[in-house]
């Protein structure tokens, strides 16, 4: 099983972090059923910029803490890049 770590954009702009194991699925629960986060139901619609691929969910989980950690000019270097700039220690 696949897992993933995605950054969406809302309507209002701003970015949103998570990760799933459908990136398909989840994106389309986010703007258009109850299932998706609090925070995106009030930003609809939200659109996918972002993701990474993981072959395990505890890999996953920790990048998305790592992203979650980064400045929103980091975040947007990743998107426009494909990569993290920061080292990893």
């Amino acid at each position: 099983m696949s897992h993933f770590v995605y950054i969406l954009k809302c309507k209002d702009k701003t970015l949103y972090i998570g990760y799933t194991n459908n990136l398909k699925k989840r994106v389309f629960a986010h703007n258009n059923f109850k299932t998706g986060a609090k925070y995106t139901k009030a930003r609809r619609p939200v659109t996918l910029l972002y993701s990474e691929k993981f072959r395990t969910k505890s890999k996953a989980m920790k990048r998305e803490y790592e992203l979650k950690q980064m400045t929103r000019k980091e975040k947007f270097d990743i998107i426009k890049t494909g990569f993290s700039i920061k080292s990893k220690n």
